[in-house]
């Protein structure tokens, strides 16, 4: 679809309320949602376990499918074990307004992380239902699967098999003596189709709603976040090589400290992200000290260092910093420092009228906004590669997330889902 296409849905006079969204049965979906993979005798403040694949996960996707049902959505599940459900438009030949995101948590984690955006987008559907509204394009409810990649620890599962991006082999790994295979089919997906679990129609755009899971908003009063784009993330893993040696009889000066030197790498890593204009942020989350003994030198250290930015070129700067820093760290400390690129992802731009049409749709409906970039990843980045690609964040407070203490009000819970429908019904119109 061409951009000129695209701004089609979106521009000329904003169109008339599309009815009001229920923040009670939104709520109370919400929390009957996290009732699957709570803890034993626990509550909402609880938060949830429900890992993609996970008995819980297929509980949760049971409950899912019986609200699309009720919203008319006709579910159907792919081979990836994606949730779809649909809503004819008027011109049902059109291609659709895709609109969603996932409902598997991480260990110990939050009640909104994904949830409020599939709960969210199958409460557009009811409310479109309740109010007779029809769209000239149809409309495409997803669900996708282990967005978060604790199992088999590669995330954005379902979204990757859709974007034609699965590594090849993926179906064989194994994770707690499980088969990716037949993982998939546990939750009613069939490896032996998976090809066609790519998206090869026209989208004409996807569009996510998903809590901050920073404190960005909270902090600043701000209703409604439209999101830039998705950064990209590049990570190494790093080895520091010294000499194992006696922490008693060896002289300070003839030390070759693997641990001093990763140390100085950490607060390197730190000053690059701090010292450079822009919102890039640098993080060493790993460590892996040999041998690991009190009485006994660092001889190895094993590390990992993550930039993340929306910029690549920022990225690539940043890599160069890092390079200089290990190799005059490396001589100051007489070890040996290794830089090996473990991964790399791609920053996923959101299409600017989109941005538009979501700031838009937020100030139609009296709601602030502003314009940040998402530091997480979302199944939205997979699917820029299929169509345009829009986001809307509403506040975490304190920027917590992943945490049982991840909480979003309930107010701004609706007037995020609010803005989705506004934004969907103009999209679709």
């Amino acid at each position: 679809m061409t951009r000129r296409e695209l701004l089609a849905g979106f521009t000329g006079a904003l169109a008339p309320a599309w009815g009001a969204v229920r923040p009670d049965r939104l709520r109370q979906r919400i929390e009957k949602l996290s009732t699957f993979g709570r803890i034993a005798g626990g509550t909402f403040s609880n938060g949830v376990s429900r890992v993609g694949f996970s008995d819980a996960d297929v509980a949760g996707r049971e409950y899912v499918l019986g609200l699309m049902k009720h919203a008319g959505l006709q579910p159907r599940i792919d081979p990836a074990g994606n949730i779809w459900g649909r809503r004819n438009g008027r011109q049902d030949d059109l291609p659709p307004v895709l609109f969603g995101s996932h409902i598997d948590s991480v260990p110990n984690g939050g009640n909104f992380d994904g949830d409020l955006g599939s709960l969210g987008a199958i409460e557009v559907i009811e409310v479109l239902n309740e109010t007779g509204a029809r769209t000239r394009h149809p409309l495409e409810v997803v669900v996708w699967t282990n967005e978060e990649g604790v199992a088999y620890n590669n995330g954005l599962c379902g979204s990757r098999a859709a974007a034609g991006k699965l590594v090849p082999g993926e179906l064989d790994h194994v994770w707690n003596g499980v088969r990716k295979a037949d993982a998939f089919r546990k939750i009613g997906g069939d490896p032996d189709r998976i090809a066609e679990a790519r998206i090869r129609r026209d989208l004409k755009c996807y569009l996510e709603l998903h809590i901050e899971q920073g404190g960005t908003l909270d902090r600043e009063g701000v209703a409604i976040g439209v999101v830039e784009g998705i950064v990209a993330i590049d990570r190494f893993a790093v080895e520091i090589a010294g000499f194992g040696n006696h922490a008693g009889t060896t002289r300070m000066a003839d030390r070759q400290d693997a641990l001093l030197a990763a140390s100085r790498l950490v607060v390197a890593v730190n000053d690059i992200a701090r010292t450079m204009p822009g919102r890039q942020v640098g993080t060493v989350g790993h460590l892996d000290v040999h041998p690991n003994a009190p009485n006994v030198v660092p001889g190895r250290v094993r590390m990992t260092v993550e930039f993340r930015d929306l910029s690549q070129a920022t990225l690539r700067t940043m890599l160069e910093r890092l390079r200089k820093a290990a190799s005059e760290i490396g001589d100051v400390t007489r070890t040996t420092v290794t830089l090996n690129p473990a991964s790399s992802h791609e920053a996923a731009l959101a299409d600017p009228a989109l941005q538009d049409l979501v700031e838009s749709s937020a100030k139609k409906l009296g709601f602030n906004s502003r314009r940040l970039p998402s530091g997480a990843g979302h199944d939205a980045q997979m699917a820029a590669r299929l169509c345009p690609m829009g986001m809307i964040f509403v506040p975490s407070v304190g920027g917590i997330s992943h945490s049982p203490k991840e909480f979003t009000s309930w107010e701004d819970c609706a007037r995020g889902v609010q803005v989705l429908l506004e934004s969907v019904q103009r999209a679709g119109a």
